[in-house]
């Protein structure tokens, strides 16, 4: 079966947002590469990109706060509640992400040039004047949870900070099972998946910034194995779906993970696909709509600076270009 998009579907895919083009003409169009360095520096000048650096006020701060933004502080430090969800357990109504840490998560997943006059500006304001609700250490000296520092490890390694202590600090939260969980402060021992996933993206950034170490690898490695034992989206222990939400997509990711975030991050781990990943790859193929598209499915609810689709239930850009360059990147290297 080819993964190569209809043209219909490249097309639609290109008449978006320069967030999204550069990103479809690098990893679906095969554009030469100036054509994709042009289109990339255009996230920094116009749509989504441009409207969000200037949302970002004279302090530094994306509405005011560094995680959560100053009307929603009476969540306070250690209320994200990161850890898997049991199988009864209740959604929340949602938080808000509107503050500092989750725009530059966006910028970054937009893919704003980091050696950029606007990038540089932006981060150095965050550098020198963002400080975290949790204790007040500056951004990149991280804040205490494992799911949050993996964050911030990812957002500094990609702008050219140093995070080196954040990592360090990463690599001694490691739990024996291999993962790492937000919880394990407050007593827990079995790794989540969604604090896991926050890690993992933050050493692969960190080491692709040329910083990587043989710790952070191998603890890279280890966290892996968490996933890939667990086949993306199951219990180890009985066989059975974790969670159900896990098998819907949605964009922006925040800090949840479902199973198109967790095959993304192995694509971009490259190599030859492991075969435990193969049905969670099948599970993506599924969900191809009949028009060549991708569904999103899964919004996280809370405040947003502005909307980059058109809700659950409708063709998402985002969850398309991510779910046809996983299944070209599987299917070309299983060939």
């Amino acid at each position: 079966m080819t993964t190569a998009p209809p043209n219909r579907v490249l097309d639609w895919l290109l008449d978006s947002d320069p967030a999204i083009r550069w990103q479809v003409l690098r990893d679906l169009a095969g554009a030469p590469a100036r054509d994709v360095a042009e289109e990339r520096r255009r996230v920094a000048t116009t749509g989504w990109g441009a409207r969000l650096l200037g949302l970002q006020g004279q302090d530094g701060q994306w509405d005011g706060a560094t995680y959560w933004p100053e009307e929603s502080h009476t969540h306070g430090p250690g209320s994200t509640d990161h850890g898997d969800p049991g199988p009864d357990s209740p959604e929340d109504d949602g938080q808000p992400w509107t503050a500092t840490t989750y725009s530059l998560l966006l910028l970054r997943g937009f893919g704003l040039d980091p050696g950029s006059p606007q990038a540089r500006r932006a981060v150095s304001l965050v550098r020198d004047n963002s400080r975290w609700d949790e204790g007040n250490q500056p951004f990149f000296d991280g804040e205490t949870e494992p799911c949050i520092k993996g964050m911030a490890a990812a957002i500094g390694s990609y702008f050219g900070e140093t995070v080196d202590t954040v990592v360090e600090r990463l690599l001694q939260d490691q739990l024996d099972d291999g993962g790492w969980n937000c919880e394990a402060g407050r007593g827990s021992t079995r790794s989540s998946f969604h604090s896991t996933i926050c890690v993992l993206e933050g050493l692969l950034e960190y080491e692709e910034a040329g910083y990587g170490t043989a710790e952070s690898r191998s603890a890279r490695k280890r966290g892996e194995e968490y996933l890939l034992d667990r086949g993306l989206m199951r219990r180890k222990s009985t066989g059975a779906i974790a969670s159900p939400d896990w098998l819907l997509f949605s964009y922006p990711t925040r800090w949840f993970y479902d199973v198109l975030r967790g095959l993304d991050y192995f694509r971009a781990v490259g190599g030859v696909p492991d075969g435990r990943l193969t049905e969670a790859v099948e599970l993506v193929r599924s969900k191809q709509q009949p028009a060549g598209t991708w569904l999103l499915e899964n919004s996280h609810p809370g405040k947003v600076h502005f909307h980059l689709e058109d809700g659950d239930g409708h063709p998402s850009r985002w969850n398309t270009l991510r779910a046809l360059r996983v299944l070209h990147w599987h299917d070309a290297a299983r060939r």
